[in-house]
């Protein structure tokens, strides 16, 4: 069984930074990639960056530039590092991972994750 644990969420004013890490443990196959996705409330689940499973990392267009994610070498824990963060950055953030991934982590819908965070809530104030 895998388990992602999320943490480093909080509150910031807006242009500030913040760095979110998602621990995995369990057994976690060759081949899989993760994704930090993130929901505001009445939003629907947004992609914003993930890794393939060769370890590539990519952001989405909605946030390239100011998010970037990582992989710890040697550990199954990806980082989200947030920059120059605005109020509409607000949401809850949640690390997925899915096995077998087969491909590019945004080639695949959040429903095809089967493992989930418990989330971490990242708040930017004006």
């Amino acid at each position: 069984q895998v388990q992602l644990v999320e943490s480093g969420g909080g509150s910031v004013q807006a242009g500030g930074s913040l760095r979110l890490s998602c621990a995995a443990s369990g057994y976690m196959a060759r081949g899989y990639c993760m994704g930090w996705f993130r929901q505001a409330p009445g939003k629907k689940r947004e992609g914003v960056a993930g890794m393939d499973p060769d370890g590539s990392t990519r952001s989405a267009d909605s946030v390239k530039g100011r998010f970037t994610a990582s992989k710890e070498n040697g550990k199954h824990t990806l980082y989200l590092q947030m920059n120059s963060l605005k109020p509409d950055d607000t949401a809850m953030y949640y690390c997925a991972a899915l096995l077998g991934c087969g491909g590019r982590w945004e080639e695949r819908n959040f429903e095809d994750f089967g493992y989930w965070g418990q989330g971490t809530q990242v708040t930017v104030s004006s």
